[in-house]
């Protein structure tokens, strides 16, 4: 998972799962939407009234397959749809191989690059899905929110699964509203790359620890042309530029979302304080300059990116991007650390956001037993955790696979492994909008930089008013 990968909106996959909700309302009774919480660890599941399935809402019954008993081997035929694609989606059919290996009678299907909406469309209109690895983190509120995702908890107690196994806020953020609609797989966890040769060139032997620390060095390292333009820039502060996002940059203050069930970015004053230093720090390099540097970048995924070509000395990124480098610029010379953070909130050095990729069972699965199968493997398996991994360089869930020998961890990656173990990981709260909350203030948050965006505080309350609006048009009436 990528914090936007996706290049549609929370308020467009809400829409879609409203036809996922409308199509099997009749069946499991009407659902209300919008859990909320702040960004802190302790409140990675939702807990305001609100959508999900009740515990009494358990799966459909099994039909064309046969779990097996002791005698008799689980056998069938299960769909799996995921968001990966090429490297990683190569990563995810060498585990789908090794449980059906160890699970002969079962046969796995795998459609893979579908977003979420491309699922949430899919189960609305009835397709054959029985599993789904659901990345984009803050879109499980939607799809559990609108019944496109079963309550696990039925198929957890009569498996026994011991849940005190995962990681503490990976597991809180899977489930949405009290329902466990989905266990975590894998996390991203967001950090700072830096380039050692050109932090070492301008004097540099350490990378920042805090955000006034970040911009002194990125503007000491940015270079000009003659014509004034950027050559090289230390930092790019500009939000929207790759994984420079409302959801990672919360941590770094670690500013609240919510406020019960209401939106608290205009009442956190954290919030405030990050945007005003952002703005101020684009000032200091100019947004017209900045705006045409960042229009001639590579593109995030590809082997241009502007981390990976020597043209941007630090970026925020996540720990997949150091399986990127390795396959991309494997000759490039550079460290990891934690995100800097507020000189006032020193003492929440060495976390960071956290936003986990899940595993659930879609409303229309054929049976719920066998798919539980696949997804306790996916999520709970310490062997297809580590494989997972060390192909993918995602941050494991339980904590067998994040203690395991047969991880394959450079220095690089071991930074975010810690960043996993502290107390101070944030994530962004579950809420039936999805990314919505996110969008909304990002969007305040590029017209605010580029100067158009007024005044700080009334814009923030409108921020705060548009999404307490939408989710109360997601709750309907």
């Amino acid at each position: 998972m990528k914090f936007h990968r996706s290049a549609w909106t929370g308020a467009a996959l809400a829409a879609v799962a409203a036809v996922t909700l409308a199509a099997c309302s009749s069946a499991a009774g009407p659902t209300t939407g919008g859990g909320a919480s702040n960004s802190s660890a302790d409140s990675g599941a939702a807990s305001s009234t609100g959508a999900g399935a009740s515990d009494g809402a358990a799966a459909s019954t099994d039909k064309s397959t046969d779990t097996g008993t002791d005698a008799s081997p689980a056998k069938g035929t299960l769909t799996l749809w995921h968001y990966y694609t090429d490297r990683e989606a190569d990563a995810v059919q060498k585990v789908v191989d090794q449980f059906q290996a160890a699970n002969p009678g079962i046969t796995v299907k795998i459609t893979g690059g579908q977003g979420s909406q491309d699922i949430s469309k899919a189960i609305s209109t009835g397709s054959d899905i029985d599993v789904v690895i659901l990345g984009g983190g803050s879109d499980l509120g939607v799809m559990c929110g609108s019944g496109a995702f079963q309550d696990l908890g039925p198929q957890i107690k009569k498996d026994g699964l011991d849940l005190s196994q995962f990681v503490d806020t990976p597991l809180k953020s899977s489930a949405y509203n009290g329902v466990q609609c989905s266990l975590p797989l894998l996390s991203d966890v967001y950090g700072l790359f830096y380039n050692k040769d050109l932090l070492s060139a301008a004097g540099f032997t350490e990378p920042p620890k805090t955000l006034d620390e970040l911009e002194t060095m990125a503007l000491k390292l940015t270079t000009y042309n003659a014509d004034g333009s950027i050559k090289t820039l230390g930092f790019n502060p500009m939000m929207g530029f790759y994984e420079n996002q409302s959801g990672p940059w919360s941590a770094a203050v670690g500013a609240a979302w919510m406020a019960g069930d209401k939106s608290a970015i205009s009442t956190d004053s954290a919030w405030a304080k990050l945007i005003e230093w952002q703005k101020a720090f684009v000032d200091k390099v100019g947004y017209s300059k900045l705006k045409a540097f960042t229009a001639g970048l590579g593109d995030e995924w590809s082997g241009d990116n502007a981390f990976q070509t020597g043209q941007v000395a630090m970026m925020m990124d996540g720990e997949w991007r150091v399986a990127f480098i390795e396959d991309q610029k494997p000759d490039l010379h550079y460290g990891t650390a934690p995100f800097p953070v507020a000189a006032d909130k020193a003492d929440l050095y060495g976390g960071g956001l956290a936003m986990s990729t899940y595993v659930g069972i879609a409303k229309t699965a054929k049976g719920t037993d066998l798919a539980f199968k696949l997804v306790k493997y996916l999520a709970a398996d310490t062997g297809a955790l580590v494989t997972l991994t060390n192909e993918i360089k995602n941050i494991p869930t339980t904590q067998a696979s994040l203690a395991s020998p047969d991880l394959k961890i450079s220095d690089q990656f071991r930074t975010f492994l810690d960043i996993a173990k502290s107390p101070h990981v944030f994530t962004v709260p579950q809420v039936a909008t999805g990314t919505g909350p996110q969008d909304t203030l990002l969007n305040y948050w590029e017209e605010f930089q580029s100067g158009a965006g007024g005044d700080l505080t009334a814009g923030l309350k409108k921020v705060d008013d548009d999404i307490d609006n939408a989710l109360a048009l997601s709750a309907g009436p």
